[in-house]
């Protein structure tokens, strides 16, 4: 899922979720428009699928981009900052749908995020990359990695520290 969802704003809810199905399998149009109408209710959109990208909420543009992407049934889905831009809300109920399409359908989530909140609420892992390093600089429970960890930019990051001036 991109950044923003990535909607295509002149096809409806329902066409955007069908859409890797239409070019991806060779279903009869009933059945892609079924599977489309179930992603959809798995993200809490049922009734939703003839509305525009342009009539809906940034939220629920995230989540219909979360249906689309589990349009396939891929068994690792990416996120890229899906939090982003949204309230603190709706970015508390969009880590609950992650959490809950984790746990009911075993697939597993990438996510880019800087959102602490969602950090803590859905990551069992995290890896933590540096452009200083190039490199990965730690991975781990974030829990433990915000309590223990012996890199000081690492418990400063989860601890939410600004970085003191030399």
């Amino acid at each position: 899922m991109y950044q923003m969802g990535a909607l295509f704003g002149s096809m409806t809810l329902l066409e955007n979720v069908r859409l890797p199905l239409e070019e991806y399998t060779e279903l009869p149009d009933d059945a892609m428009d079924a599977i489309a109408r179930m992603k959809l209710q798995l993200v809490s959109m049922k009734g939703t699928e003839h509305q525009m990208p342009s009539e809906i909420s940034g939220g629920m543009k995230k989540r219909a981009a979360i249906a689309r992407a589990m349009a396939l049934d891929p068994g690792i889905l990416f996120l890229d900052e899906p939090s982003a831009g949204l309230d603190p809300i709706t970015s508390a109920e969009l880590d609950a749908l992650i959490r809950r399409l984790q746990k009911t359908l075993g697939v597993t989530f990438v996510v880019v995020t800087h959102e602490l909140p969602s950090i803590f609420t859905i990551a069992d892992r995290v890896i933590m990359l540096d452009k200083r390093t190039q490199g990965i600089i730690a991975e781990g429970d974030p829990h433990v990695l915000r309590d223990t960890s012996d890199n000081p930019w690492v418990r400063q990051f989860f601890r939410r520290e600004a970085e003191l001036a030399a």
